[in-house]
């Protein structure tokens, strides 16, 4: 008989969001405003980082998908005049206040999640600061019981650190904990910490590109629940 899941981290950008309608918008916008409007300069900055400017559209292997804002900003800021810390902190204030849309209604998501007794987690590859912001305006905040970021003293995917620190704050095995996310770096990241993991398709990849490192794959995280009584019986 497997072990019980006790608790269920998430990626954020992808899994609790939706990838696509929350960060095309923002990376226009925040394109346009680096470049000053020069929109041959903006379009240039976007393909170094896998964002087609004009159609407002993400490669699939594009870094913003599970990179961190320092991964992102080296690749740019060769080509515009700010230092790299100061890049990284427009990135971040930037990005605190885009506009989030979320997969499924994370409230109600979350409050059924705590009436099965689960933990709940958050692990983005994204600032602590901004991915607070994103929850807080969800109103989902309260209803977590651990966010971490790139920068919150773990690591970041696909490296385990920020996974472990959430299984040793909750006081569990990682053999408890499910990983949920978009990426390959979300359920390499899972493996890694000795977790079972779950991809869903709200970010970029699809499911075959997901399927060989995941116990499943779903549409989105609404079915979660489901899923969860399958396993826990």
């Amino acid at each position: 008989m497997s072990r019980q899941i006790k608790a269920v981290l998430f990626d954020k950008d992808g899994t609790l969001f939706d990838f696509n309608a929350t960060w095309a918008a923002w990376a226009h916008s925040f394109l346009t405003g680096l470049c000053a409007g020069d929109e041959a300069k903006a379009a240039f900055l976007g393909a170094a980082i896998g964002f087609d400017y004009v159609k407002k559209t993400f490669h699939p292997e594009s870094p913003v998908i599970a990179g961190t804002p320092e991964e992102i900003a080296s690749m740019i800021g060769p080509f515009v005049d700010l230092p790299l810390p100061d890049l990284i902190a427009r990135m971040n204030d930037e990005a605190a206040v885009a506009p989030q849309a979320e997969a499924v209604p994370l409230v109600p998501f979350f409050q059924n999640l705590q009436s099965l007794g689960l933990r709940t987690g958050v692990v983005t590859n994204d600032g602590e600061g901004p991915a607070r912001a994103h929850l807080h305006a969800a109103g989902a905040l309260p209803l977590l019981d651990f966010v971490a970021g790139f920068d919150s003293g773990y690591g970041a995917k696909p490296e385990p650190g920020p996974l472990l620190a959430f299984a040793e704050a909750m006081g569990l095995a990682p053999a408890d904990v499910v990983m949920v996310g978009d990426s390959l770096h979300d359920l390499m990241a899972a493996r890694a910490a000795g977790m079972r993991a779950v991809g869903v398709l709200t970010g970029l990849a699809e499911a075959a590109i997901l399927a060989p490192f995941a116990d499943a794959v779903l549409p989105d995280i609404g079915v979660l629940p489901e899923w969860l009584a399958e396993r826990n019986g």
